[in-house]
């Protein structure tokens, strides 16, 4: 598995973990929680809020801050659903190293911060459970309607507390 973790040039990576191998972690938590039967490579690019609100604003037409950003590359017939069809194959891995490109996750280092303090937990916790969050976007996962967002919620719930990783 690849997840490549990049600060925005305009980012200091000031955090009080290391933000590559709490990625790994909890996505990897979320992959095995899905059964993704692949190897996969995800990036994630760690940006500030006006860096947020520019790609939110290119991408998406919404001219505003976020806290995270999901690109998905697949298409999902249902959320969790890794069985590619052998003609889409070659639009979802990497031909150089077999693995199937997930997609891309933009988060704000800046919301990480704001969150942990309005919600009353640490920054890694706000961390790891954005990432747990865009990590199930990228799987096939919305939270559009009601349903869909309490399932959602479920599940980066018990993800992080698989993790240990709890409001403290």
């Amino acid at each position: 598995m690849t997840f490549y973790v990049e600060f925005d040039e305009n980012v200091t990576n000031d955090f009080p973990f290391e933000a590559q191998t709490l990625t790994e972690q909890v996505a990897e938590a979320v992959l095995r929680s899905e059964g993704c039967p692949h190897e996969v490579c995800v990036n994630v690019l760690v940006t500030d809020n006006p860096g947020i609100r520019e790609y939110n604003r290119q991408y998406r037409d919404i001219d505003r801050e976020t806290d995270v950003l999901s690109f998905p590359n697949l298409d999902f017939e249902r959320a969790g659903a890794f069985d590619i069809p052998e003609e889409r194959r070659a639009d979802y891995f990497d031909p150089d190293s077999g693995e199937l490109i997930l997609g891309d996750i933009i988060l704000s280092a800046d919301k990480v911060k704001e969150q942990a303090e309005l919600y009353g937990h640490g920054m890694r916790r706000e961390f790891a459970f954005l990432v747990a969050h865009s990590m199930l976007h990228l799987c096939g996962y919305d939270h559009m309607e009601a349903q869909e967002a309490a399932l959602m919620e479920s599940r980066q719930e018990s993800i992080l507390s698989e993790l240990g990783i709890t409001r403290d």
